[in-house]
């Protein structure tokens, strides 16, 4: 069974930079044709996805987040990293890794404060 599990700081300081990893277990990211996701949620507000990396490692990023998201993986460690910068309050929410044929993660909740 392929499972997701997010982990990074929950708690970030404005200006910086977040970041967030999901390793993935029972399986390899690199597996055809699995494209691996970030979302977020806001406490009150719907699902946003941020940004996505393919099995073959391709990277795409929400258009509203495209200056400040990048996503990198690591084959060897079968995980993919969320780099989000000039983090602001309004980036606080849960963020969630997921791929659409397996699940998702639990989810990690973020919160950028002074």
């Amino acid at each position: 069974q392929v499972q997701l599990q997010e982990s990074g700081p929950g708690l970030v300081t404005p200006s910086q930079t977040l970041s967030l990893t999901c390793t993935v277990s029972g399986g390899s990211i690199t597996t055809n044709y699995y494209y691996w996701n970030w979302i977020r949620q806001p406490a009150g507000k719907g699902l946003e996805w941020v940004g996505a990396v393919s099995y073959s490692g391709s990277t795409y990023v929400s258009p509203s987040l495209k200056n400040r998201a990048s996503i990198s993986r690591d084959t060897s460690k079968n995980h993919f990293t969320l780099h989000l910068s000039s983090v602001t309050p309004e980036d606080t929410a849960v963020y969630y890794c997921a791929e659409a044929g397996i699940g998702w993660g639990q989810g990690t909740q973020v919160t950028v404060s002074s």
